[in-house]
Parts: structure tokens; sequence; C-alpha cells
């Protein structure tokens, strides 16, 4: 179909008309990427920003870290915090540290309110051991990140509104894309804020998955109907990249930060456009993989990134914050600071 008509007279539309719709059409192509204001996670249990770490930070402007202070679990019936911050360098005294507490699903089953209130005391107490072993200044928020499901949903809702009450710091929360969409069956926390995890779309293990990072698609399908969402949320987007070695079973590991220039020919024969076969056996980043295992290399472009950020703000009007996952130099360098920007 042509992009201008004559009229039904046979004359040509006026010079001046179309002049005029090529500026509305420039204008609107041209038109800049809404800005966000950016943070960054990190999960890692040492805390080490490198001199790049510290660029990206200040020229991205950015004023907050969300640092992964340990995690909750239970084994053996016993619920206590896992893998701890355990060393901080200060380099970045320009940003606030908000705590994040990561709990497992296999935590909340069948648990007491008694018991509910005994985790949140333990969760407090451990944060407080963090901030004070650390000389770090107790910020106003504190985020939980939980998968939490229909089964375990009471017994999570119930922990947040304690912590809200015990700690008297903002309380927020991760929400998962299933999350999002189902919300009416899983629950709208009772937090101020969510932030909305924009990867690990996918299970690792499906092989037909186009990208289990951040599969665009199913991003897509998931936040149709974001805009009905009753909650104010910021939004989780990721940078790093992943291998995914399956064995003669089927069995899955993951290695993270592996990307298509450690498959050296050598070693790994490559099979289609991301997924490779070992050659032989051999060690590979602390794994020992077998000859014949396949290992599938997953990562977030630039150009990846930048359509989920576009399809993001078609779909989401208001003014949202973005956490990048996470501050990690080898992730970063694979863009540049216009692109995070």
């Amino acid at each position: 179909m042509p992009i201008f008509h004559t009229s039904s007279y046979g004359k040509k539309l006026p010079g001046r008309y179309i002049l005029l719709f090529l500026m509305g059409f420039l204008m609107i192509s041209c038109q800049e990427q809404r800005e966000h204001p950016i943070s960054f996670y990190h999960w890692k249990t040492s805390f080490s920003p490198t001199p790049t770490d510290r660029h990206y930070f200040r020229e991205l402007g950015c004023g907050k870290v969300y640092l992964r202070f340990f995690d909750v679990d239970r084994e053996q019936g016993e619920i206590q915090p896992k893998a701890m911050l355990r060393s901080m360098d200060h380099t970045l005294p320009e940003a606030v540290y908000i705590p994040v507490i990561f709990i497992t699903n296999r935590t909340l089953p069948g648990l007491s309110e008694e018991a509910i209130a005994g985790v949140a005391e333990k969760i407090l107490a451990g944060i407080g051991e963090v901030e004070k072993k650390n000389n770090l200044t107790a910020a106003t928020e504190i985020q939980i990140d939980c998968d939490w499901t229909e089964r375990t949903r009471e017994n999570y809702f119930w922990l947040l509104a304690l912590l809200q009450e015990k700690s008297g710091r903002d309380i927020t929360c991760t929400l998962r894309l299933h999350q999002i969409k189902f919300y009416k069956r899983t629950g709208v926390p009772p937090v101020r804020k969510g932030y909305l995890m924009c990867y690990a779309t996918s299970d690792p293990a499906d092989s037909s998955t186009p990208n289990s990072i951040l599969d665009l698609d199913l991003l897509k399908d998931y936040t149709a109907r974001i805009g009905h969402y009753p909650l104010e949320f910021d939004v989780a987007l990721p940078l790093y990249s992943w291998a995914v070695v399956t064995n003669h079973l089927g069995k899955i590991r993951l290695i993270n930060g592996i990307t298509r220039e450690d498959m050296d020919a050598d070693r790994f024969r490559q099979v289609s456009d991301h997924v490779y076969e070992a050659r032989d056996d051999l060690f590979f980043h602390g794994l020992y993989i077998n000859q014949g295992f396949s290992v599938r290399v997953e990562k977030i472009s630039p150009l990846l990134l930048q359509q989920a950020r576009s399809y993001l703000d078609t779909q989401i009007k208001k003014d949202y914050a973005i956490v990048y996952y996470h501050l990690h130099e080898p992730f970063l360098t694979k863009f540049t600071i216009e692109q995070l920007r």
C-alpha cells in the first residue's frame, strides 16, 4: 500500500501536507528512549568494586546498590541465614546499600505464626549483624526475594507484614513474571512496592527456548496486562551470561559468566549458533565435563536489552526505575554507558 494517496479527484496532495507528514513521522521516529533512574544488584558474598564498576556506577548516575546480605533456608528442620556477606570494600562512598534477603520456598511451608515471627527476628538480627560488621548506615528499605507459590503465599505475606512492623523500615519484594500475570491466583504482597524480575524467564533445561535468561516473547505474554497490576513496581533487567551444561542423562549445571569467546575450537565443537559439544573430557571453569556433553551459551546482547526496554516502555505508562543484575565488570563491559542509560 503506498504511503501517500491521491484524492478522489485524481489530484496530488499539496507539497506542504507531504512535508508536514514527513516532519511528524521523523519526530515520532526520533523520539528519545525514556530515561529511568538506574541502580544495580550485587549478588556475591564479597563486595569489592573494580575501577570499571565504579566508572559505570558514576557515569550512570546511580545512587543505590541492592546488596544481597544473605539467604534464608531450612535444612533438617532448622531455619538459619546462610551465605552471609563476608567482606565489603567501601569504594562507592556515594552509594546507599539496600539489604536484599533471598528466602527459599522450602523455608516457609508448615510454619506456625510463632515460627514465622522467629524467622522475622532472625532476618532482622542478620541484617543488623552485616550492617554493623561492615560499618553500614541502616538503609530505609529492605528487599525480600522469594518465588512464593499458592502453597507458601499465606506464610510469606505474613512474614512480610511482620518484617514491616518489627523493622520500622520500608519492606519491598521481588515479583516473578507468573506472579504478575496470575496475580489474582498468587496474590498481591502486602508491601508498598515490588521489583519485576525480567530475567530467568524460562527453565534452562528447556533446550527449545531461544534464551532462558530473557525470552522476549514470553516476557510480552506475561506482561500483556501489566497496567492492571495493583502494586507500584520498578523493573529488574539482566546483564549476565551463562553456559547451560547438559550431561548424557539430560541433567544440567549452570556456569555463570561464560561467553562464546570462552568456547575455543580446540576443546569444543560448535553444533549450532550457540550450542557446543565437548571434544574430550576436560575441566571447564571448575566443572568437569565429559566428551559429548552439550554446552549452550546464553547471554544478554545490547540489542535484546534495548528490545526489552522499548517494549516495557510501551507497556508501563508510569515512571519506573531500572535495577540491573548485576554490578560485575565482565558483564558491564559488554555494554556502553549509553546502552545502559
